[in-house]
């Protein structure tokens, strides 16, 4: 085990403080905490620390990359995850090691890779799942497609076969709660602006918050949180 990692026992222990947190950020918002989902990210963390994770309740994983997506996957099969989730910049080319494979793929930045997406899903004969990824804040190391360019995105995606949009993602910028309690309140009311455009219960989903504001994300009204760190401890 390196440096800053943290065993079985402290995996379990951590993941329930992460899970506790997200009741209370939800209650104190008026929000029921059973529409609020935990995706523990695997980004980096070994198969056997996953496990802790899974043995103590887990059942969404998200990972970054697509070829540690396919390792993991096969690494855990037979083990009770529900949802695999394809959290990273994904890259047209590992389109086919992904779409199909997973729950939900939360990082759709260009119609070139929704089409690359609907193009395999198609061909396998499967719905996938995806979100538009929205670079709220407007930091240039950020991906994610621009907010005033993403209607043009959302609404081409609804239209394509093998695809079904479910809502929208983001990534605040780091390090002050005041800008990512600003880029969370947008992505949301982005959502709502786009559900009028739709037309009624789209767009239900919003992925958004990581270990260092996922308090402040669900406050704002994520339904989908993204942790690893909190609950596996620092990586490389």
């Amino acid at each position: 085990m390196r440096r800053g990692e943290v065993g079985g026992t402290d995996v379990a222990r951590r993941l329930d403080e992460v899970r506790a947190r997200i009741v209370s950020a939800a209650r104190d918002s008026g929000r029921d905490p059973a529409t609020v989902r935990l995706v523990v990210v695997t980004k980096e963390i070994s198969p056997d620390r996953i496990r802790d994770a899974i043995d103590a309740g887990a059942t969404d994983l998200g990972e970054n990359r697509a070829q540690e997506l396919v390792t993991k996957m096969e690494a855990l099969a037979g083990s009770p995850v529900k949802r695999w989730h394809f959290i990273g910049t994904l890259q047209r080319n590992k389109v086919k090691l992904v779409a199909g494979r997973v729950a939900l793929i939360h990082s759709v930045d260009s119609a070139e890779l929704g089409g690359a997406i609907s193009e395999r899903a198609a061909s396998e004969r499967v719905v996938q799942d995806v979100l538009v990824e929205v670079n709220v804040s407007g930091e240039p190391s950020k991906h994610g497609i621009d907010p005033g360019a993403a209607w043009s995105l959302v609404a081409s995606l609804a239209g394509l076969p093998g695809i079904r949009l479910k809502g929208l993602m983001t990534i605040a910028p780091p390090g002050s709660g005041v800008a990512s309690r600003a880029a969370f309140a947008g992505l949301r009311e982005l959502r709502e602006q786009f559900r009028g455009e739709l037309g009624g219960g789209a767009l239900d989903e919003l992925s958004m918050g990581m270990t260092s504001d996922f308090e402040v994300a669900v406050e704002e009204g994520a339904t989908i949180v993204r942790v690893g760190t909190a609950i596996f401890g620092p990586r490389r």
